[in-house]
C-alpha cells in the first residue's frame, strides 16, 4: 500500500513538472494604474490557485469555529446530564 502511495504521489509530481515546463512562458498580468506583473504562467497559475485556496479556507473558519463551540457546548451537557443521572443510581445501591 504505501508503495502504491509512494507511486501516485511521484506520477503527480512528475506531471505537475512536466505542465510546469510546458507552461514557461512569460505572461503579463495587468492590473488598474498602468501597473503590471511580468512572470511565466506556471507561476502565475500557482499564485492564484494558493490565493483561492486561502480564500476558501478564510470564508469555511467561521463555520468551524462556530461548530466548534456548539460540540464543546453539547459535550459539557452531556457531561452535566451524565453526573446528574449517576448520582441518583449510587444512592439506590
Amino acid at each position: 500500500m504505501r508503495i502504491l502511495f509512494l507511486l501516485l504521489k511521484t506520477v503527480v509530481f512528475l506531471l505537475l513538472l512536466g505542465f510546469a515546463f510546458k507552461n514557461s512562458d512569460s505572461v503579463v498580468v495587468r492590473y488598474f494604474l498602468g501597473m503590471e506583473w511580468r512572470a511565466p504562467l506556471v507561476l502565475v497559475l500557482l499564485v492564484f490557485f494558493g490565493i483561492g485556496i486561502a480564500t476558501g479556507v478564510m470564508a469555511s473558519l467561521g463555520i468551524i469555529v462556530r461548530q466548534r463551540r456548539e460540540i464543546l457546548s453539547l459535550k459539557r451537557e452531556v457531561r452535566s446530564h451524565t453526573r446528574g443521572a449517576a448520582a441518583p443510581a449510587a444512592e439506590s445501591v
